[in-house]
């Protein structure tokens, strides 16, 4: 996280901040405000950022925590060059972090009533998918694995290169550790049943319709109890609720990161 921030000031600021060439630096204090509402995300990066830079940051408001137009998101103080220094930088990381939390937020309202755990994927910015699975974390949901060697995810392009599932499922078993899932992507009812009854943890629903995965659903509740099912593909706010209604364990989205608008903060000195 310390390398992340300080990569982040070093690429606004180049070779240094012209203005403090010419002003002399005083005692200064700053307000970040809200232009919209929103939920809050990114105090833990600038909490490093302040450190590093030696300025003070008091929270009106913490991750995680809603916002409407207006709030006082937090008061930062310290000397004027550090603070217009740090000022782009402080903002851009709220901003990206709680646009990502903001619109997760409103995904998880939906799908809090059914008990359907909201995840992440891995459609994430290059070098940012810490930052971004930590920001839709903020906004209320589950991240999925983090990298590839989290679990073992059979996607329909693996099965494409796999001529006996099950035979590879039991040597799987002995080459991954021990604590490791094994996730198959299924895209018709067919290949869900085979998935599960090769042995997988989890199987994802990948492109289907609410009624089929209910049919995947009363299969597995019939069947194999013990497996867990998660939806995904083209799930939207508009959709999502069908499938959180379908019976699933988890419902999956890239676009709670690659969808999300940016929201509107500023910081006003005093």
């Amino acid at each position: 996280m310390i390398e992340f921030v300080k990569n982040a000031l070093a690429e606004d600021v180049g070779r240094g901040d012209l203005y403090a060439l010419v002003e002399p630096s005083i005692d200064a204090k700053a307000d970040v405000i809200a232009k919209c509402d929103g939920v809050i995300a990114g105090q833990q990066y600038v909490d490093v950022l302040a450190k590093v830079e030696g300025f003070e940051v008091v929270w009106g408001k913490k991750d995680g925590d809603r916002f409407v137009v207006g709030d006082i998101i937090a008061i930062v103080k310290g000397d004027s060059h550090t603070l217009l220094r740090c000022e782009r930088t402080v903002l851009n990381m709220l901003l990206h972090a709680s646009s990502i939390a903001t619109l997760t937020r409103k995904y998880v309202d939906i799908v809090e009533p059914y008990g359907v755990k909201l995840l992440d994927t891995r459609k994430t910015r290059p070098n940012l998918r810490v930052f971004e699975k930590y920001a839709t974390r903020e906004g209320g949901a589950t991240n999925h694995r983090m990298g590839l060697d989290d679990s073992l995810m059979i996607k329909d392009t693996h099965l494409k290169t796999i001529k006996d599932l099950n035979s590879y499922i039991k040597m799987a078993r002995k080459k991954i550790p021990f604590t490791a899932k094994i996730e198959i992507e299924a895209e018709t009812f067919e290949i869900a049943k085979e998935a599960m009854k090769c042995g997988a943890d989890i199987v994802m629903c990948d492109n289907m319709t609410p009624d089929e995965v209910k049919e995947v659903v009363s299969f597995r509740d019939m069947n194999f109890s013990h497996v867990l099912l998660e939806a995904s593909g083209n799930i939207s706010l508009t959709t999502i609720e069908s499938y959180a209604k379908t019976g699933v364990d988890a419902i999956s989205s890239g676009s709670l990161i690659h969808q999300a608008n940016w929201i509107d903060l500023s910081m006003k000195m005093n």
